[in-house]
């Protein structure tokens, strides 16, 4: 992969995995947060998913970007993208278990309301996003 298309697969996925995020955080304003808690477990579910969709996508970009393919005939799995990272970037993978752990299990399956967990969440899908970041956004 050349570094214009290495630079132009960051640029689109790194725009689309922010637009993920925020329409993420448009759902959690619709689930109204009062002191520590969310109150509609609905628009939580919705924003936690729609935030770790916006994570497998940035991972996708990520792992093309250092040239590791996809299983060919079965859905990647979190064990792919968890072994795949692990022997790239360690720290990214502590971030990526956090962002499965608290988005994915807990906000979307568990549909957690608890404020600071979800914000855990949210903060450790950024960094994840943030590792596509084009060189051309890097200063903002």
């Amino acid at each position: 992969m050349s570094i214009e298309e290495q630079q132009e697969l960051k640029q689109k996925s790194y725009a689309e995995a922010l637009r993920y995020m925020d329409n993420a955080k448009e759902a959690l304003q619709k689930a109204k947060k009062e002191d520590k808690y969310y109150n509609d477990r609905k628009y939580v579910r919705m924003a936690c998913g729609t935030a770790y969709n916006g994570v497998l996508l940035a991972l996708d970009a990520y792992l093309a970007l250092k040239n590791v393919e996809p299983p060919k005939k079965t859905r990647r799995s979190i064990d792919f993208y968890t072994g795949s990272i692990g022997k790239i970037d360690r720290k990214l993978l502590q971030s990526l278990n956090d962002a499965y752990d608290t988005l994915h299990l807990s906000g979307y399956y568990d549909g957690n309301l608890n404020a600071r967990v979800i914000k855990e969440g949210f903060d450790a899908a950024y960094e994840i996003i943030n590792k596509i970041k084009p060189a051309s956004q890097q200063a903002s």
